[in-house]
């Protein structure tokens, strides 16, 4: 999950976190939706604790390998009918669900 810098815009964000947490270079297609939950909340080690929202856009892949990092420890492709097996945060089901229900763009 990243964040924003100064100067930067969400879209400007979206594709360069893409790529430095996956490997893969996109371009932005859409907007799946503006997320939260109000319940989850993140704690930090360097003791900040927030409730986070996300802004959600749909992309396409254009250059780049899926590879892990420290900040995304399993990277690659999967299909759909794999999601269920997949070790995924609550929050991110709930946005795939979204996609693959096509029912977006969703607000929060």
């Amino acid at each position: 999950m990243g964040k924003m810098e100064i100067g930067e815009s969400p879209t400007a964000c979206a594709v360069r976190e893409t790529l430095e947490e996956t490997g893969i270079e996109v371009e932005l297609t859409g907007l799946l939706g503006i997320f939260s939950d109000p319940t989850h909340i993140v704690a930090y080690t360097d003791g900040e604790v927030r409730q986070e929202y996300e802004v959600t856009f749909l992309a396409r892949p254009i250059a780049g390998d899926p590879t892990s990092n420290d900040e995304a420890s399993e990277v690659g492709w999967f299909r759909i009918d794999q999601i269920d097996d997949l070790d995924i945060h609550g929050t991110m089901r709930r946005q795939i669900a979204h996609y693959v229900n096509d029912t977006m763009p969703h607000f929060d």
